[in-house]
């Protein structure tokens, strides 16, 4: 009798445990809520995602619908092909402004590239990690400050020096403008590129100095060609903030719609156009549809830039 007595006190905890685990149901039931949370998960993720999407289209289509109306009154090789911008007398030739455009990413290009590579291979390969612990953050700062700032130290102290440097009574024009840029695209070329330049496997140097290498000739032709997809993609991303920038370069450009005889002539682009000009234009207006017309040709160049940024990201993936 004891025995049993033992036996069935010893069963009544898991019999009381078992009741109390399955007498509620599913809500017990571990599976069935990791099953319900992850569904939930992912059709968040999902409808984020779409909407997401639909924002751009609406973007997208909403500048195309507006800036396409441009062309009930402007021909397409008048708004593409002709440099007369005049919308009080109802010329809207946007050539000088596509063309500023172009001409600043690639001064931009020529000036910041060389640049941000030689900090990006002195923070990879040359600097002692206590500096370069430094210097990496200091270049994530620079990367946060504001446009406007850089605009305002370009008016206030990079014009004036280019006065006295030049003879130049007006040194706003393309120049100045690529300058700002430059500093402000800098810090983002800069850290991606040493990023993809520290990517680089060790057994790559290695094997360059064990066939006699020097330290110049391994960073030139074994480390840079390694890390060249990273580098372009590090420009890319720098050429996409630098053409989309507004604040820095209306404060420094000159805002004249006139085509750049020289780098110290004060023009205009899309971006220092639009800023400039679509608080004053009523919304029913050609003058309107055609600053449209030129925020949708920017919107087209960044998702053509974030494309090419993409395909470097999966080719990039493949050669690894």
């Amino acid at each position: 009798m004891l025995d049993l007595n033992a036996s069935a006190q010893a069963a009544a905890p898991a019999e009381l445990g078992q009741s109390i685990r399955g007498g509620s149901g599913p809500a017990f039931d571990r599976k069935a809520r990791l099953r319900w949370s992850n569904s939930i998960f992912r059709v968040a993720c999902i409808a984020s995602a779409v909407f997401v999407c639909l924002v751009l289209l609406c973007i997208l289509f909403l500048m195309f619908r507006t800036g396409v109306l441009t062309f009930q009154n402007v021909s397409f090789r008048e708004f593409f092909f002709s440099a007369d911008w005049d919308p009080e007398n109802d010329r809207y030739g946007a050539l000088i402004f596509i063309f500023g455009t172009v001409a600043l990413t690639l001064l931009t290009l020529v000036i910041s590239v060389p640049f941000s590579v030689v900090i990006a291979v002195f923070l990879a390969e040359v600097t002692p990690s206590w500096l370069r612990n430094i210097l990496r953050p200091v270049l994530d700062l620079l990367v946060g400050i504001p446009s406007v700032v850089y605009g305002f130290l370009g008016l206030t102290v990079l014009i004036p020096l280019l006065r006295d440097l030049t003879g130049n009574e007006l040194a706003d024009g393309l120049l100045a403008a690529a300058i700002v840029l430059t500093i402000m695209v800098l810090p983002t070329i800069s850290r991606i590129s040493d990023d993809a330049i520290s990517a680089v496997p060790k057994k790559y140097r290695d094997a360059s100095y064990a066939l006699g290498s020097n330290r110049f000739q391994t960073i030139v032709r074994v480390v840079l060609p390694a890390a060249r997809s990273g580098i372009l993609y590090a420009v890319i991303l720098g050429m996409a903030r630098a053409i989309g920038e507004t604040m820095a370069v209306v404060m420094v450009i000159g805002n004249t719609a006139q085509m750049p005889s020289s780098l110290f002539t004060p023009t205009a682009v899309l971006t220092s156009n639009i800023v400039m000009q679509i608080s004053s234009v009523e919304f029913d207006s050609t003058w309107n549809y055609a600053l449209y017309l030129m925020g949708f040709l920017l919107l087209v160049i960044s998702l053509l830039m974030i494309v090419a940024v993409r395909f470097l990201q999966k080719r990039g993936a493949r050669e690894s």
